[in-house]
């Protein structure tokens, strides 16, 4: 019997599916692509109650390709609906970071002094209300320093520092479960709340990870691989959800 092997795209995906498993009816906001098949890909598995959008104010009730129009619609949401799904903890969104720190704060506005910036990017946006308000995973499709590093410049997403900072009001619905780059996945099960190294993906060493971060990552003695895709979750990324690879641009093969 032929083995099918899985590309380090792939196991993003499932990783980042993993991070909606058994969520229930909540609504899952994933940003990027790999995100965007995860989310598909839980939809179609293991949480069939997952709440998907067509980006603007439907719900959609089918599992389209990347690129194609819902078929299916069961439902309206508009933005005051949205708002209220966030500010009560009933949505779970992927974000991405320009800096991400040991404590899960994030930047995506600006990179160097916010009086005179060297780059000017995103925008605070929606990231604090994301933050303290639902929980809140990253995803990062090129581990390096650049990212993962010892302070942000600026505070866009809440880390659990601040968060217990800003006491009980910001610590309700604050969690940050967890954090998938193209290496590995991470999440804060520590004492500290600090980031953790969970699980590296297959052909991915813990000295490539420390190499390419700004700070000590939390490190258990035994790391193990990520899940690897079943034959099942394979089929259903290469046939139904992403039969164009776009997943393979945003993380291409190693």
């Amino acid at each position: 019997m032929k083995t099918i092997t899985a590309t380090r795209a792939e196991y993003c995906v499932v990783a980042c599916a993993e991070v909606w498993r058994d969520a229930g009816e909540i609504l899952a906001s994933p940003m990027g692509t790999i995100p965007t098949i995860g989310a598909r890909l839980a939809r179609l598995t293991f949480s069939p109650g997952l709440l998907l959008t067509d980006g603007e104010a439907l719900l959609m009730g089918d599992v389209p390709a990347l690129g194609e129009p819902s078929g299916v619609t069961e439902g309206w949401l508009p933005y005051r609906q949205h708002l209220a799904l966030v500010s009560s903890g009933r949505r779970h969104v992927m974000m991405g970071a320009s800096q991400l720190d040991r404590h899960g704060n994030q930047n995506i506005s600006c990179i160097g002094d916010w009086d005179q910036p060297k780059r000017q990017l995103l925008g605070v946006r929606g990231a604090p209300a994301n933050t303290l308000n639902n929980p809140t995973s990253y995803w990062v499709p090129r581990h390096s320093t650049r990212v993962f590093v010892e302070k942000v410049d600026m505070v866009s997403g809440v880390g659990y520092d601040r968060a217990a900072a800003a006491g009980p009001s910001a610590t309700r619905y604050h969690r940050i479960p967890d954090v998938i780059s193209n290496l590995g996945v991470f999440d804060f099960e520590t004492p500290d709340r600090t980031m953790r190294l969970r699980s590296l993906h297959p052909g991915v060493t813990v000295g490539q990870v420390r190499e390419a971060t700004g700070f000590a990552l939390t490190v258990p003695d035994d790391v193990p691989c990520t899940r690897e895709p079943t034959a099942e979750e394979l089929r259903l990324i290469r046939a139904v959800i992403d039969p164009n690879g776009l997943r393979e641009r945003e993380v291409p093969s190693a």
